[in-house]
């Protein structure tokens, strides 16, 4: 794809990694093979950003049934795949999370970094279509300083219909980051809390339950597991089930 950005620009100097030796590359191949067997755990996509050597460390198999490439060409690409793969809206709005996402990082007590997730959506290219995918990172291996070395990244495909949906947030956090498109800017939300009926209505749901079956294994009343939903989809500002789902796995609530 014809576009003026480059690989070096998704390396921020916000994480500027130069403490890292050889020596320390003796972990690779006991990560490497924990992440193959979380891909084989999961149906998402998996893979593992070094920030050091500024490329891929590993891509799981199972990448292909996004972009119709090869895992392996995919990991000698490393950042290409970015720019060959990803329309140039959505390269631009992934350097500036990118730029960002580092500087809300460093703002968190170093103690706390390993904590945390970021997840955002964007459209990965295939051929003439294009599929909008969840993307979400966590650091895997911090150096001394505090900056990410290496960080193992998820894709799967969205549930919501616009890119962005950018947030960063750590688990039991009574709070999250959310950064706006159009102010350009993090702020910190209040996370919502679900009753004991709506999570398990959730939970109930990602299973395939009907309404009814929700209804006969909480012992409750169709018109309460109704109304449980409709607590939900407003609490969380979605319109369906599906998104409720999305909202809840990344903001972790089930």
């Amino acid at each position: 794809m014809d576009t003026n950005i480059r690989i070096g620009d998704f390396f921020s100097l916000q994480n500027s990694v130069e403490s890292v030796n050889e020596s320390d590359y003796e972990i690779e191949g006991l990560i490497v093979e924990a992440a193959k067997a979380f891909e084989r755990s999961t149906y998402q996509c998996v893979y593992i950003i070094d920030y050091f050597k500024q490329g891929f460390l590993y891509v799981s198999n199972n990448i292909a049934r996004l972009c119709g490439g090869e895992a392996e060409k995919i990991k000698d690409f490393g950042y290409r795949f970015y720019i060959d793969y990803v329309p140039e809206k959505d390269l631009k709005m992934l350097l500036e999370i990118n730029n960002s996402g580092f500087k809300l990082f460093n703002s968190i007590p170093v103690s706390e970094r390993k904590e945390y997730t970021i997840s955002y959506d964007f459209h990965i290219r295939r051929g003439n279509r294009k599929r909008l995918v969840n993307h979400k990172l966590t650091p895997l291996v911090l150096t001394k300083d505090g900056r990410i070395w290496l960080a193992i990244c998820t894709i799967s495909l969205a549930a919501s219909n616009e890119p962005g949906n950018v947030i960063m947030k750590k688990p039991g956090a009574g709070s999250f980051y959310q950064y706006s498109l159009y102010s350009h800017r993090w702020e910190e939300r209040k996370e919502i809390v679900l009753t004991e009926n709506e999570r398990e209505v959730l939970s109930l749901s990602t299973q395939g339950y009907t309404m009814n079956d929700i209804a006969d294994n909480i012992c409750k009343s169709v018109d309460t597991v109704k109304a449980c939903k409709r607590s939900i989809f407003q609490k969380m500002d979605v319109k369906n089930i599906a998104e409720a789902l999305t909202y809840a796995q990344n903001h972790q609530l089930i």
